[in-house]
């Protein structure tokens, strides 16, 4: 077959499933708040596209942003009109939040109360404890049954603590909260230090907070090679690196994209919340495990009652924390470190109940 007659079949193909699209499939509604932000503009496009469910899982994107946004966030919905995308067979634009929870199936909580130059976090956690109760109460009235959510907005442990508090009947295993992003730059530091693709690094694992006290930890993390997997640490050979600058790395990543880009890192939170959603729903490929801030069940000797990083595997729309790791006494320690920031955000969140 020439490669021109193999290039149009594959284009009358691309095309058949464009118009196919979501043909069989009942759309999922997904909400998205603090839509008119900057990572809910650059989320909404990439759920919109398949990018989180797939090619061929129609969507209807509800999205929920304050009112002083409505003008914005009305901007958004133009946008995504002007888009034509084939999967998306509906758009609610709102700044009522119980409109937006209404028979939500998925929501990605990514609007909060920033941290802003010179706060400290008890300044920070009473605004969010107030939107996360808020919000927290519609989902839990108006959302779709089995409704699963995903907090992005720091702090995001927290958050997603006060989350489950005000929605009890939600199953605390629906609740989750980000460190995918953390969970891949890790993996891209890595990629990075040994010039690979890092579609070959895995197996990396973010424990605790999403904080600067989170531990990147490579223990198990793996690497393809043409003669098989080797472990991170075989490959790289430094200890030092491992300890200390990866480390420091992947935990004061955010504050460098702000000091280079004056934002904060809206792209890659945006996709690594699709990467959330999209393995959590969808399945982590066999042999593969993913980082994930879920409620803590005092798993490898971590507080319960806390929302805290683990590695997960997921199957069928449930995640699983990976049992029967060794913790040697250097990672113990940094465990333990984020353990106790964790329980302090819930005493100071608990005084603003």
């Amino acid at each position: 077959m020439s490669f021109s007659r193999s290039l149009v079949q594959r284009l009358r193909k691309s095309r058949l499933m464009r118009y196919r699209c979501g043909g069989s499939k009942q759309p999922i509604k997904i909400l998205v708040t603090g839509a008119a932000g900057q990572i809910g503009y650059a989320i909404i496009p990439m759920i919109a596209r398949g990018s989180m469910l797939g090619p061929d899982q129609p969507v209807i994107l509800h999205m929920l942003d304050i009112q002083p946004a409505a003008e914005a966030l009305n901007g958004v919905k133009m946008e995504l009109v002007d888009a034509a995308l084939p999967l998306l067979k509906g758009v609610v634009a709102t700044t009522d939040v119980v409109e937006a929870c209404t028979d939500v199936n998925i929501a990605i909580m990514i609007g909060g109360f920033p941290r802003k130059k010179g706060m400290e976090r008890r300044d920070v956690l009473s605004p969010n404890v107030s939107i996360y109760k808020n919000q927290a109460s519609a989902l839990e009235q108006h959302a779709a049954e089995n409704c699963k959510v995903l907090v992005v907005a720091n702090p995001a442990n927290t958050n997603a603590l006060i989350l489950k508090e005000f929605a009890p009947s939600i199953p605390a295993k629906n609740i989750t909260c980000l460190t995918r992003l953390d969970h891949n730059r890790a993996l891209g530091q890595i990629s990075e230090r040994l010039n690979i693709h890092v579609s070959d690094v895995k197996n990396v694992i973010i424990w605790g907070n999403h904080s600067s006290t989170q531990y990147p930890d490579v223990n198990y993390a793996t690497v393809r090679t043409q003669d098989g997997e080797k472990s991170v640490r075989e490959l790289i050979y430094n200890d030092n690196w491992l300890k200390e600058e990866f480390i420091t790395t992947v935990q004061q990543r955010g504050a460098a994209i702000i000091k280079a880009r004056k934002l904060s890192s809206a792209l890659s939170a945006a996709s690594a919340a699709c990467d959330h959603i999209h393995d959590w729903i969808l399945g982590t490929s066999k042999g593969t495990w993913v980082s994930m801030g879920v409620y803590a069940d005092g798993a490898y000797d971590t507080p319960d009652g806390v929302f805290y990083s683990f590695p997960v595997t997921c199957e069928k729309g449930e995640w699983c924390i990976v049992q029967g790791l060794e913790i040697d006494e250097f990672s113990r320690r940094k465990m333990e470190v984020s353990a106790n920031e964790l329980l302090e955000e819930k005493y100071l969140a608990y005084t603003f109940l």
